[in-house]
Order: C-alpha cells, then structure tokens, then sequence
C-alpha cells in the first residue's frame, strides 16, 4: 500500500519524457517500477504531451523496454487535440493539418483529413521534420481567419543532451507570426485527465499524477484533484519549487523511489 498525505493510492497517471526515459535512455529499471505498480495493486494509465509518437508507437517502445501495456494504457496531446477539434466540427472533415505523422493519423481516426483548400480550421502540433516552410505555410493558413487548434504549450523536450526545443517553442512562433492565440489541448487542461481517471475508473483523490514539469503535470494534475508527484529527473529543478504554486504532494529525485512512501 502506498499513502501520500493520508490518501492511498489506488491509480497512477504517468508522464512518459523525463519521468520513465530521456529519448532512448530509461531513467530507472522500468520491468521493476511496473512490477511495483502491479504489486501494490496501483492500476497505471500514461498519459503525455508528447504528440510526436503514435499510441502503438508508445506501447512498442514500452516494449522494448521490457514493460507490456496494452493501448487503452495510453493517451496523448494528439487525441485530446482531436477531441477537441471534433467538440468544435462534430462532422469531421477537412482540416490544415501541420505535425507529425502521428497527429495525422490520429486526426483521420476522428473522422478529419488534411486539406488546403477546404479546411476548416488549421491543427497544429511538434513535427521533428519542421522547418521553416512549414512555418510560413501554417501561419498562411490561419492568417485566413480559421480556428487555430494546437497540441500543447511544452517549451522544451528533455533528451540526454539536455531540454530541446519543443511543441512551445513552434507554438510561440505561429502565436507571434499570426497575432492568434491557439485552442490547446494537452496537459495542464482537462481532457487528458478526464480520459486517464475514466479509464482508471479511479477517483481523483487515490489518483497520483507523477510529471516532471511543474506547469503542466503538477498544475493539471492539482486542477484535477489528484496527489501530485513531481520527480526531478526532467524539465524543472528542486530550485523551481521555491516561486511555484500549488505545491506538489511528493517531491522524489525519480519515480522508483516513489516506494519508499508506502
């Protein structure tokens, strides 16, 4: 049994980039900690802004890890995007579509394809093939007057060689190019929590949403109502901590450690 702050912990909501790995570098024996989870009867659900990998991307690469997690295990800024998009163009159809394969592929499978000259509204999110055409091109599309959707506001991606510019940084850029401010769709808004807590069939307070970014992990994760584990092996520092509100439930150098607290 696990207990934060008199709560026992019944269900975990986990960040994927700077919490289970760096890139290709796992940060802790992963086999171990999710046998952990298993043994504590802690049913998990990952859950990331990262919109650049499929769902079957994410569980392959889970898998070569050697940890097995079937598909409804995931959930991703592409489908809460897609969500989103849906909510707004419940017929589906088309729409700019500006990222990764992964957003493609997932925007069709809400019934929407990419389109220049019928869209109706411009879906963007970090593609590692992004350059500056791409760019003109997206900012083109929603200087016309359509809805702007974009995945999520991360600034930076952490790799082993240190936090890359991420989905933000592009974000930023077709903000200050176009003068729009997008509708977002990733952590720290609701829909990615909503879906994990579903799918747990958990309630928020024996829920634990463990992140490595204060503002989106730990502040979506709070606005959620669930305990919040902030580990320090991503994006923010210990040193963050000191101007930040709400405070975390659990500070912890990495998830492993997490079962110390049982």
């Amino acid at each position: 049994m696990i207990k934060i702050k008199g709560s026992v912990i019944k269900a975990a909501i986990l960040d994927m980039d700077g919490v289970l790995w760096r890139s290709q570098t796992p940060l802790c024996d992963l086999p171990s900690l999710f046998a952990n989870f298993d043994k504590h009867s802690i049913s998990v659900i990952l859950a990331t802004n990262n919109g650049t990998n499929t769902i079957t991307q994410y569980v392959d690469k889970l898998k070569g890890f050697g940890v097995t997690v079937n598909q409804s295990q995931v959930v991703t800024s592409t489908m809460a995007v897609s969500y989103l998009v849906k909510k707004h163009f419940p017929q589906g159809g088309p729409v700019y579509i500006s990222g990764s394969q992964a957003l493609v592929d997932t925007m069709e499978e809400y019934g929407f394809y990419h389109s220049t000259d019928k869209a109706q509204a411009v879906v963007a999110g970090l593609s590692w093939d992004c350059n500056y055409e791409s760019i003109k091109n997206t900012s083109l599309m929603i200087q016309k007057g359509l809805p702007f959707f974009f995945t999520n506001p991360d600034p930076t991606y952490p790799t082993p060689e240190g936090n890359v510019p991420g989905a933000g940084t592009l974000l930023a850029a077709l903000e200050t190019a176009t003068g729009v401010k997008a509708k977002l769709a990733g952590k720290p808004l609701p829909f990615l929590f909503d879906v994990a807590l579903e799918r747990l069939k958990s309630l928020s307070p024996e829920t634990i949403v463990v992140g490595d970014r204060l503002n989106t992990d730990i502040q979506g994760g709070y606005n959620a109502g669930c305990k919040t584990v902030f580990v320090l092996t991503g994006v923010n520092s210990r040193a963050d901590l000191l101007n930040w509100s709400p405070q975390p439930d659990l500070t912890i150098d990495n998830i492993q450690d997490l079962f110390i607290y049982k």
